[in-house]
């Protein structure tokens, strides 16, 4: 088994680059960071645009595939049951797609586009500012984000579940691509190599903002040791799960990290100011359809600043580098489920319940600096960690809250990972829907490696500039992806829906009783 794995050009390939990265990046952390600088504004200054492109044509594919007639057709075969429960299927999108990220950002970004603004001509802390921080996060956590998941799961689980291949992304490029080894290959060690890179950045966020919350709680200090600390523990904890496999660790943990994540939503709900949230998650709903197509595809050719560059493009280029980790486990918990129940399953549940997230908690921290002048904002702009705890501060039982959400961020964190290396050992082991323990030890241990290194060599800016690099050319795959569906559904024969059975039988019926008619 050991000498199959090593022997696997993807697992070897992908394996030395991480590890040379990680080896670099220890060894010369300045430096690293700096290329990694570099290489970050080159990416966003000439690709920009190419990003904002390649997302919203997704969404618009999306949306078109699950309105037409081949929405109908399962992912798996006919009339084959879902293989988990609506609560367990959601929760297990919400712990993978999310993780610790909406966490940290959920007041961490509005707050930082109420005190710095998109725009130039709206003034900061302003009631103007708070409704477009609002809109725009909004749009950052809605259906473009997860269209990208979307696209990668589908491709993957019609592949695996309704033609019973593997559930590689070279595999569902095939129809496009080729089968040819080197150019599968190539494939696959792109896709392994982004989604390191983008759990990595995940986990780095995740673990800074524990840090930000022990020291809230316990008076520790922000340093590089504690951060190494917390990746280790995280480590240990993500092995001792991936081994118990999918149905029980993974299945566990979702449902937990959803059940807490709902607990302290409904608290700061009521805890909060509830008529404020309701209206702003209201009103920032209205504002994310009016605005969808200008923030869709929003640069600044014409005008000084990075603003996009740093938060829009950044979003996406993290997206993009999650997705084959993202789409593959949607895809391997979505089996039985049609693509119309898949798309607005997976485009539409998880945004609404991180809208709903931010409109809770980023509408609290609103609402204290407007009313009470708590200077929330300021305090965000100078830390981005520190967002959730300095809001916990104005709530009732802020300890308790602040506690049970590093335990939230904690089990969001085990849960990414453990998928994330359930994954990454499927995608280099030839799609293995049951890896070999020792492939999931190597990447746990890579992406806990990597994560360390990030945060040592720059920490948020260098996990940002990790995301968006590697995200790049897996780009360029996702919009192959939309073409390689259209062959395959193509072929595929459509099955036949109850109105159309109905109708056949009412045709049969009638042409039954004109023979009877002529008989007599």
């Amino acid at each position: 088994m050991l000498k199959n794995i090593l022997s696997n050009f993807v697992f070897t390939v992908s394996a030395a680059v991480i590890l040379l990265f990680v080896v670099v990046g220890a060894a010369m952390p300045k430096r690293f960071g700096a290329v990694a600088g570099d290489l970050f504004r080159f990416t966003t200054v000439n690709f920009g645009w190419f990003y904002l492109l390649a997302v919203f044509i997704i969404v618009l594919f999306l949306i078109g595939l699950a309105v037409s007639k081949y929405g109908s057709i399962r992912l798996g075969g006919e009339g084959e049951k879902p293989e988990f429960s609506f609560f367990t299927w959601i929760g297990m999108l919400f712990s993978a797609g999310f993780g610790a990220g909406l966490v940290f950002w959920g007041i961490a970004e509005p707050m930082s586009h109420f005190f710095a603004t998109p725009f130039s001509n709206i003034e900061g802390e302003s009631r103007s500012a708070a409704r477009v921080a609002m809109g725009y996060s909004f749009f950052h956590w809605g259906v473009s984000q997860w269209s990208v998941f979307a696209i990668v799961g589908l491709v993957i689980g019609f592949l695996q579940f309704r033609k019973q291949k593997d559930g590689l992304v070279s595999t569902a490029l095939e129809p496009i691509t080729g089968t040819k080894p080197v150019v599968k290959n190539t494939i696959d060690t792109l896709a392994v190599i982004a989604t390191v890179m983008g759990i990595a950045t995940s986990v780095g966020l995740g673990v800074l903002q524990m840090n930000g919350g022990l020291n809230a709680v316990f008076d520790t200090e922000n340093s590089i040791m504690i951060q190494l600390g917390i990746i280790l523990v995280i480590f240990i904890a993500y092995m001792i799960s991936s081994s118990t496999g999918l149905n029980k660790g993974i299945a566990m943990l979702s449902n937990l990290n959803l059940g807490l994540a709902l607990v302290l939503l409904l608290f700061v709900l009521i805890a909060g100011p509830t008529v404020f949230i309701l209206e702003s998650f209201t009103l920032a709903i209205g504002d994310y359809f009016a605005n969808f197509i200008q923030y869709s595809l929003r640069l600044q050719p014409y005008q000084e600043g990075t603003w996009t560059r740093d938060w829009t493009i950044f979003y996406w280029a993290w997206a993009i580098a999650w997705s084959p980790f993202v789409g593959a486990f949607v895809a391997r918990v979505s089996k039985g489920r049609t693509i119309r129940e898949y798309i607005f399953g997976v485009m539409v549940i998880p945004p609404v319940i991180a809208c709903l997230w931010i409109a809770a908690f980023g509408g609290t921290a609103l609402w204290n600096d407007l009313q009470n002048d708590t200077g929330i904002a300021a305090a965000v702009d100078a830390d981005l960690t520190s967002a959730l705890f300095k809001t916990f501060e104005v709530l009732p039982m802020s300890t308790i809250l602040s506690i049970l959400s590093i335990i939230l961020i904690f089990t969001f964190l085990v849960t990414s990972a453990d998928s994330a290396t359930y994954i990454l050992a499927s995608m280099t082991t030839s799609g293995s829907l049951n890896p070999p323990i020792f492939a999931k030890i190597v990447w746990g241990t890579l992406m806990a490696a990597i994560s360390a290194v990030l945060l040592y060599a720059g920490g948020l800016e260098a996990l940002q500039t990790a995301s968006l690099i590697a995200a790049l050319p897996f780009t360029v795959l996702l919009l192959l992806l939309i073409f390689s569906i259209l062959k395959l559904l193509k072929k595929e024969p459509l099955p036949i829906r109850p109105a159309d059975l109905r109708r056949f039988r009412r045709l049969e019926k009638a042409a039954s009783n004109e023979q009877d008619k002529n008989k007599k």
